[in-house]
């Protein structure tokens, strides 16, 4: 058994932050509030004060201009005050600007400690895939769901990292470098604001996909010696239009260089075209993203995963932000060539072909590199999207892994991780290879099936390298195979219960692999008649449990409880309980041990109205 310790002290210690987030939230809030009132009254006294400096410098040119009364300038007055104003005035705004978004941050926040976060965050639609063995039954995306409360990414690139991580476990190096990570960024709280308050025009615009695959597309270069001919000729045209003008020699020289330049100008002008419609929306991304990547590299860090992504944007002692501000450059001197007043200028000196040039030969030198600035970047905020759940969550622990082979799920205090925190209940469960089978009944909204999604996400989370909601959990690397949401399909012709035999197929199959499986079973072919129902559910668990899997089926069929002492000891009865009190049905989700007794089926049709 491997400990996932991450950071030093015990892997299943609790963490204990300085100040509950709560009220570390409400606190920053409070401070960004105070400081957004005061900018928002700063921005409009000097908007008022440009109003009436406009105002007195019309005055003024009237009285000047058209009364001759005092001298025109007077005007400079005005004139300077209204452009330090402008200047100001835009200072403010920006400040304003992120002022509001550190609110709408810890607003969100606030949301997400006190379960008002539904809705409200990006929920990983995209992502979602209805053939994947555990996503959309354990809700991994969707409203509400595990994305959804995890992800504060600003880019695709993190939330692709975050969505992959949910998707399936990692490999236990790569997973035990998270958790040290987490652990480090855990009470980085600044960090994180910086992130998330940097313009959220950064979400919609930065592409990292075509990013990358413009950093790699073919150089389109030039012939042969164009980047030394380019400025030659331009400094020829300014020595012979110099010596015209003096009359040092005549107009031949210089109507030389002139058709030179236009033969030049023919030769390149294809591939300056090219580099000039291919690197403006890049070149305005990258931009975006060096707000981050300076972020970022203000930054020491400690954990190995931290510091190999810090590292990655540096090359040759280089920073990747400061190579893409001289790319940013480059393409303004570039775009200055369609200034119609700098264009006749422009022409002679071949601006654009020597621009074209240069950031054709940035992109060569940079360009591969993109991709791997655009992941670190993904990266690391999917690894701030664990650290913020891991501060939000102060009561979560990380848990102790293996990548053995065994087969292992031994938790104290499981809870369910949408649940919030103050009404979660939690309970232990103890599967391994001695105790492979829980069959688990009880009455409707008992919380049957909100255990086995307690249990699948906390592996989710636990793999992910992200604490889990529980007291203590030792997992194994398992394969999760869930079957709680099978529904039918009209495009794909699919009944219900076809769908879920497809998907009971796909967890055997991993079985069959010899693969250590996690199978996690609600209300088991509730699609067919009882007879068939018992016989094919009891082949189906006992061909699981004989391949190794272990895992947690639920029914309301307690014929199904009675096969248990048919395995010999490997599998086990458990249930919930509940109890009718002054004429309400009230639940206290506890696991107990044994079959369950009684069912609310009638009284919960009674108390919805029903005649039964």
């Amino acid at each position: 058994m491997l400990s996932a310790q991450a950071g030093g002290g015990h892997p299943q210690a609790s963490y204990h932050p300085a100040g509950h987030p709560k009220d570390e939230y409400h606190s920053r809030l409070a401070a960004h509030r105070s400081s957004h009132e005061a900018l928002d009254r700063r921005h409009r006294a000097i908007g008022n004060a440009r109003v009436w400096t406009g105002l007195a410098a019309l005055a003024i040119a009237a009285v000047s201009i058209g009364g001759s009364w005092i001298s025109p300038w007077w005007l400079i007055a005005p004139g300077a005050v209204f452009f330090l104003m402008a200047v100001v005035h835009s200072r403010v705004e920006r400040l304003l600007d992120a002022a509001a978004r550190a609110l709408s941050y810890y607003e969100r926040a606030l949301a997400r400690v006190e379960n008002r976060w539904i809705g409200t965050g990006q929920q990983g639609e995209r992502f979602r895939d209805s053939k994947h063995l555990y996503a959309d039954d354990l809700d991994v995306f969707g409203k509400g769901s595990l994305f959804e409360l995890l992800s504060t990414c600003r880019t695709g690139a993190g939330e692709r990292f975050l969505a992959s991580w949910l998707l399936e476990p990692g490999e236990m190096t790569q997973v035990l470098e998270r958790q040290a990570a987490v652990q480090e960024l855990r009470e980085r709280i600044e960090l994180r604001e910086d992130l998330a308050t940097m313009g959220e025009e950064i979400r919609a615009a930065v592409d990292d996909v075509a990013l990358k695959r413009w950093g790699e597309l073919p150089p389109s270069r030039m012939f042969p010696g164009a980047r030394v001919i380019a400025p030659l000729l331009a400094c020829a045209a300014v020595v012979t239009f110099g010596t015209f003008i003096t009359e040092t020699s005549g107009i031949i020289p210089l109507l030389c260089v002139i058709v030179a330049e236009m033969g030049f100008s023919l030769l390149v002008r294809q591939a300056q075209e090219r580099v000039g419609e291919a690197v403006g929306t890049p070149a305005r991304e990258l931009g975006l993203l060096a707000l981050l990547l300076a972020r970022l590299e203000r930054e020491s860090f400690t954990s190995p995963a931290l510091a190999r992504l810090r590292k990655s944007l540096e090359a040759d002692g280089k920073l990747a932000s400061r190579e893409i501000e001289k790319l940013t450059g480059l393409v303004n001197q570039f775009d200055q060539a369609r200034n119609m007043f700098f264009a006749a200028i422009a022409a002679p000196l071949l601006w654009k072909a020597q621009f074209a040039a240069a950031i054709e030969a940035w992109r060569e030198r940079w360009g591969p590199r993109i991709g791997g600035w655009t992941a670190a970047v993904g990266e690391f905020e999917a690894l701030c999207a664990l650290a913020c759940f891991a501060y939000e969550r102060p009561s979560a622990v990380f848990p102790e892994l293996s990548d053995s082979g065994d087969k292992q799920y031994e938790a104290k205090g499981l809870a369910h991780p949408l649940i919030p925190e103050a009404e979660a209940v939690g309970n232990d469960v103890a599967l391994d290879e001695r105790m492979r089978l829980w069959i688990v009944s009880g009455s409707n909204m008992s919380g049957k099936s909100t255990l086995l999604r307690a249990v699948g996400l906390n592996a989710v989370l636990g793999w992910a390298g992200a604490p889990v909601t529980a007291k203590r959990l030792r997992v194994s690397r398992l394969a999760i195979g869930a079957s709680l949401r099978t529904i039918d399909s009209l495009a794909d012709h699919r009944s219900r219960f076809y769908a879920e035999i497809s998907r009971l197929r796909e967890i055997m199959d991993l079985a069959r692999a010899g693969k250590p499986t996690l199978f996690l079973l609600d209300e088991l072919l509730s699609g067919t008649n009882s007879h068939d129902r018992r016989i094919g559910a009891e082949g189906l668990i006992r061909g699981l449990v004989e391949r190794g899997a272990i895992g947690l089926v639920t029914t309301h069929d307690l014929a199904l409880a009675e096969i248990v002492p048919s395995f010999g000891g490997l599998a086990a009865n458990v249930h919930f309980e509940d109890h009718l009190e002054g004429g309400e049905i009230l639940f206290d989700y506890r696991l107990r041990e044994g079959v369950v007794t009684r069912s609310n089926a009638l009284e919960l049709m009674r108390a919805m109205g029903l005649e039964v």
